[in-house]
């Protein structure tokens, strides 16, 4: 297994820089792995490519406004804070950047309340431990925050509602689980007309998800762990389609990740820290089809759906997409894998 296995030329256009609107106007690409083959539609033509009683599993978390902007005190040059993990009443880990900004003892002074951020000290992971001014990080999150969208997107935000999912309910991710910006109030009803079956989980994404692998071989990359949680209604809704042969059509790599999660715990309601990483050579358990939006190369989110599709067929589909004038990444179009 090479990295360059998971390498792939996508022109900069390509790169979507707002959501389609409406949102499931978006296109979608469709590739069966049984017969091979690929097909070209839109998102909103979902109930007809799903077969009734297919259930749908979504992740509901929701972004939270993790980036702070402020300044170095006394220099007052500029610098940035983004908060990753709670790791006790006021300390986090967090990514500080730019790098001469966080040494240890370093205080910066974030939003225009100027609120102290001191860096305590770095993990070996390269993030940092940081001492907020209370415990208080939603309230200083709604004063001074802003939501952290990835940096190939370079356009500001029309709407902030527009990196959450309609269905995002709980808060935590750093990072939109992107596969869902596709549904609207309108396609639900659809599909539930249609006799598809919906549930949620909870995984709260966070800023490895997205890291690029190092390693030449993937196998050495070691994933960030990310909190997930899977309620007993949840499980027995999944348990029970799995018990009467329907389908669970996971929508993100999320998704499929907290399912696999589950399945290790002999199906159980899940509250736990998962770095479950998904190569090919993966047996799935819980994911019989899968939505998702097309990701960057040498990810661990290609890498995943490699497992699920095939390495070859992945990467023409891929290639395919950008043949077709497909949009790419978080605000880009989806692919239906089944």
């Amino acid at each position: 297994m090479r990295l360059s296995d998971y390498d792939y030329a996508l022109p900069h256009d390509r790169i979507a820089q707002a959501p389609a609107s409406p949102r499931d106007s978006a296109r979608l690409l469709v590739l069966d792995r049984e017969p091979h083959g690929l097909s070209h539609h839109v998102f909103s033509d979902l109930p007809d490519l799903l077969a009734p009683g297919d259930l749908l599993v979504l992740n509901d978390t929701r972004v939270v406004p993790a980036r702070l902007r402020g300044v170095r005190a006394g220099s007052g040059g500029r610098a940035e804070v983004f908060l990753v993990r709670r790791l006790a009443a006021r300390t986090w880990k967090a990514m500080v950047r730019p790098g001469r900004a966080a040494r240890p003892g370093t205080t910066i002074l974030v939003g225009e309340a100027r609120a102290p951020v001191r860096i305590a000290g770095r993990d070996d992971g390269g993030l940092y431990e940081v001492v907020l001014p209370d415990d208080d990080a939603d309230a200083l999150m709604r004063a001074a925050g802003e939501l952290p969208l990835p940096p190939y997107i370079h356009a500001a935000l029309a709407d902030p509602e527009d990196y959450q999912t309609v269905y995002a309910r709980r808060d935590g991710a750093v990072a939109a689980p992107t596969a869902g910006l596709h549904f609207t109030a309108r396609l639900f009803e659809a599909l539930s007309a249609r006799g598809i079956e919906r549930t949620t989980l909870t995984l709260h994404v966070g800023p490895g998800t997205f890291r690029a692998v190092a390693a030449d071989d993937p196998r050495d990359h070691r994933m960030d762990a990310e909190f997930c949680e899977i309620s007993a209604e949840a499980i027995d809704t999944i348990r029970r389609a799995r018990e009467n042969k329907r389908r669970i059509v996971a929508v993100g790599t999320t998704v499929v990740r907290a399912l696999e999660t589950a399945a290790r715990s002999e199906l159980r309601p899940t509250a736990a820290w998962t770095d479950l990483f998904i190569l090919p050579g993966h047996r799935y358990a819980l994911t019989d089809a899968l939505i998702t939006n097309f990701h960057l190369p040498k990810t661990t989110l290609l890498m995943l759906v490699c497992a699920f599709a095939g390495q070859q067929r992945t990467m023409a589909a891929y290639q395919a997409a950008i043949d077709a004038g497909y949009r790419f990444y978080s605000f880009g179009d989806a692919m239906l894998i089944r």
